[in-house]
Order: C-alpha cells, then sequence, then structure tokens
C-alpha cells in the first residue's frame, strides 16, 4: 500500500509538467506534420487537401531555401566562433582580482538582456547607407568617397548580422565560462608560475583543458541559437535584397504569414530541424570521444 501510494504521488506529481508538454510541445509538432502533407491555407481553414511529399519536393527546388541555408552557415561560422573567443577571453580576464571587477561584469553583460528589437534597430542605424558608420568613414575620416552599402550588399550583411550576434551573445558565454572557471583549482596557476610556465601556456594546458565540458555545452546552445536567428534579420534587412539575406526562420515566417501557405511552411520546418539535429549529433559525438 505504502509503495502504491508512492506512485500515485510521483505520478501526481509529474502529471501538470507532462501534460504541458503533450498539449504544448507534442501536439503541435503532429499536427505541423500532418500540415506538412496538406496544401493547408490561412485563406482557406476549412479545406487542407492531402498532396503527400510535394510539399516536400517543392521546398528541395526551392532556391531560396538553399540561399537560407547558406547565410545560416555563414552566420554560424561567424558568430559561434566569435562569440566563444570573445567571451572566454572577456571572461578569463574578470576571473582575477581586478579593480572594478563586477562593473566590467555588470556592463558586458548588458547586452544580453538587451532587446533584440532595439539592438537590431541600433545596428540598422549604425549600417544603413545614411547611418553613422558611413558618416565617420566618409564625412569624418573620409576614408571612402561613396556610402558603402552595407545592409544592400549579401555578404556584407550577413557580416553585419553575425557582428550583432556576437555583441548580444558574449556576455552570456562569459557568465558561463565564468562559472566554469570558478572551479579551476588556482593552485594550478601558481604551481605552473613557479615552473615557468607563461600566461598563454597556462591557458592552452591548464584553463581550457579545465572548461573543455563547458565549451561543448556552449558550442551546442550556440549552433541551435545560430540556426534559430529570426528577428535581427527581420528588422536588419528583412531577408533582401532579393531574397539574398533570408534565413531559416524568416523565409518559413513569409511563407506562413506572407504567402498564407501553412502547408509548405510546415514542410520547411521539418526540413529545417534535419541541420539542427545533424550538428547536435556530430558535437555529442565528438564530446563522448573526447571524455569529456
Amino acid at each position: 500500500m505504502r509503495r502504491r501510494t508512492f506512485n500515485l504521488e510521483a505520478y501526481l506529481f509529474v502529471a501538470p509538467p507532462f501534460a504541458f508538454f503533450v498539449l504544448f510541445i507534442v501536439y503541435p509538432l503532429v499536427r505541423n506534420a500532418l500540415y506538412s502533407f496538406t496544401d493547408f491555407r490561412l485563406t482557406n481553414l476549412h479545406a487542407a487537401p492531402f498532396v503527400g511529399l510535394d510539399n516536400y519536393v517543392r521546398v528541395l527546388e526551392d532556391p531560396v531555401f538553399w540561399i537560407s541555408i547558406r547565410n545560416v552557415l555563414i552566420y554560424g561560422a561567424i558568430s559561434v566562433p566569435g562569440q566563444i573567443a570573445i567571451g572566454f577571453a572577456i571572461a578569463f580576464v574578470l576571473d582575477r582580482r581586478i579593480a572594478g571587477v563586477r562593473l566590467f561584469r555588470t556592463l558586458y553583460f548588458i547586452p544580453v538582456i538587451t532587446s533584440w528589437v532595439v539592438a537590431s534597430l541600433i545596428f540598422k542605424f549604425i549600417f544603413t547607407d545614411r547611418g553613422l558608420l558611413n558618416y565617420v568613414l566618409s564625412d569624418v575620416l573620409h576614408l571612402t568617397g561613396e556610402p558603402i552599402s552595407w545592409l544592400s550588399t549579401p555578404l556584407y550583411a550577413m557580416i553585419v548580422l553575425s557582428l550583432l550576434g556576437i555583441w548580444k551573445g558574449t556576455g552570456w558565454v562569459m557568465v558561463m565560462y565564468l562559472a566554469a572557471l570558478q572551479n579551476v583549482p588556482k593552485d594550478l596557476y601558481e604551481a605552473a608560475a613557479m615552473d615557468g610556465a607563461t600566461v598563454p601556456q597556462s591557458v592552452r594546458y591548464i584553463t581550457l583543458p579545465a572548461v573543455r565540458e563547458m565549451t561543448g555545452f556552449v558550442q551546442i546552445m550556440l549552433i541551435i541559437g545560430a540556426f534559430n536567428v529570426f528577428t535581427s534579420v527581420y528588422l536588419v534587412t528583412d531577408g533582401g535584397p532579393l531574397n539574398q539575406t533570408e534565413v531559416m526562420l524568416t523565409w518559413m515566417y513569409r511563407q506562413a504569414f506572407g504567402h498564407y501557405d501553412l502547408g509548405y511552411a510546415s514542410a520547411l520546418s521539418f526540413l529545417f530541424a534535419i541541420p539542427i539535429g545533424l550538428l547536435t549529433w556530430v558535437r555529442f559525438r565528438l564530446t563522448e570521444r573526447s571524455g569529456t
């Protein structure tokens, strides 16, 4: 009787979060999967004829889909290493006892709590053709004769968006590494210094191995975040010019709420999930092999 009572209490304890999980995660995923095989449109919610794999075929033949994949890879290739490198460097410096360390930690974390909308509009003001950066380069420093089209050139625009991602996320990476560095024994650094080790050598042979597990976690989270980039692209470039800066979520959003084609957008969402799952799986495998 005691065992049955305990089991009942356990089931009652997990029932609310499990119900929440089923209602808001499992059920929408199942419905979305079903929609991906239909011609379901917002203009006619009562009709959703079955079309089989037609939506998936359309996605694979859609050139903008491959452009969005390319742009996400560019964004991730720049923003993920940039956030990790700068965040680790800041955390390593602020882990020392220096004057005003709490102030600096707060200042570096402010971008994390800043709204994506506000940050995106600030960067758009800086990098637009008549923005602050072109004003400084052409009118103040006289380094350029004509304004540089930062947001109208696809490669430049992706670099600007990546810089925004680095500025926005570096503070979070810093906090993660600061937590990991708290567990590194200070005696190791003192012993290494007595043996004549330089600071770069201490970082290479003591710090980096000690925070390797945290690095794996940060990489996975940043990769997932790179594939989920939306607000900055939508507000800074709006996918232009000519869809050349579209990313996964902006193109899916445009199909669902611009063209009202929910069936096609559902197929996009499942194909978008494939590279995220593959990259996450590869990173987990590399983590297991490294023994962390």
